[in-house]
């Protein structure tokens, strides 16, 4: 089944993916894993919570950790272009019968909480505090030395109809999976902001979390946090890679934090900024579809993901699989 044809004058206007929130069940050695080994910096943080930020970003944090008797995802958010956006995107998810709710977010302005129509759960807001810039405050560069946030992947029990939902908001294909015998799609990436994806769909059981994704400077620095992981009693935390996607064209790492949350380390993607760029196809059959060179993926990578709180996945009909490691 082709993918739709773009919407580009959106009911509401996104710029980018914003932040998560992990529920974490040990706020200290999260901490470790974001801190001393990935090399987020620390914003704010009590006894309950810990804010994050990237090298390159301005806004107060991509990624809050949350202490929580269970590991789950709390939301996944949006940034949005305008003060008016936030009434039109009430009015959007209202329109589909969609749960929406204006809440106080610390460090965050208005913020409109609301639900996809699996249970993600969303927010979207206009106003984070703004921050110092320290992109060239080299001495605080540690970890892998992640620049900002890239991009959500999440699994979905009917990708096509994801696919359709976040095309209506704005978002665009720029690659997609189908599956050849049934022609459905397996999978697809969209974005926002003019890279390869800020959102992305694969199929299974879902809504699940499948990772959070940061930008690196180049491949180099993946290499380096190899050495550090490995080093510090952190190596059983790499589940997959170091590899190139033929998705994406990117250099990626997979990684687990102490809950099992899955983080990509990622760079090498390229510009989609032009509103007719048409969407490449895959086939799922295909060997370098999603490893151009490298290990194929582990079975843990095509069956385990974060729960979204409140939101209860399903199976998916679409039983097609792809190559998947012995």
């Amino acid at each position: 089944m082709p993918v739709p044809a773009p919407v580009l004058y959106p009911p509401f206007n996104i710029v980018r993916l914003s932040h998560v929130e992990y529920r974490v069940t040990d706020l200290a050695k999260s901490r470790e894993f974001y801190v001393d080994i990935l090399g987020l910096q620390v914003t704010d943080e009590d006894e309950s919570t810990i804010y994050l930020r990237a090298m390159e970003e301005r806004g107060h944090h991509c990624i809050a950790l949350v202490q929580a008797d269970a590991a789950s995802v709390g939301v996944l958010g949006f940034k949005l272009y305008d003060e008016p956006d936030l009434d039109k995107a009430e009015a959007f998810f209202q329109s589909k019968g969609l749960p929406c709710e204006w809440v106080k977010r610390p460090f965050m302005g208005r913020t409109l909480r609301t639900r996809d129509p699996w249970g993600i759960p969303l927010e979207f807001y206009v106003k984070m505090d703004r921050l110092p810039p320290i992109h060239q405050k080299y001495r605080l560069y540690n970890g892998v030395k992640p620049l900002r946030i890239d991009h959500f992947n999440m699994f979905s029990a009917d990708v096509d109809a994801s696919v359709a939902f976040y095309n209506e908001i704005g978002f665009r294909t720029t690659e997609y999976t189908e599956d050849a015998e049934t022609q459905k799609v397996w999978a697809a990436w969209m974005h926002r902001k003019g890279g390869v994806h800020d959102v992305a769909f694969t199929n299974g059981l879902g809504p699940r979390l499948h990772h959070t994704a940061f930008w690196v400077p180049t491949p180099l620095n993946i290499i380096d946090l190899l050495d550090l992981m490995s080093t510090t009693g952190w190596l059983a935390s790499v589940e997959r890679g170091p590899g190139r996607h033929g998705i994406s064209n990117a250099f990626f790492l997979y990684i687990r934090d102490p809950d099992g949350h899955r983080i990509e380390i990622y760079c090498s993607d390229y510009q989609t900024v032009d509103p007719d760029l048409e969407p490449i196809k895959w086939d799922l059959k295909d060997p370098q579809r999603q490893t151009l060179w490298g290990a194929p993926a582990p079975r843990s990578w095509f069956e385990e993901g974060s729960l979204f709180d409140g939101a209860e996945p399903v199976e998916s009909a679409l039983k097609a699989t792809p190559i998947i490691a012995p």
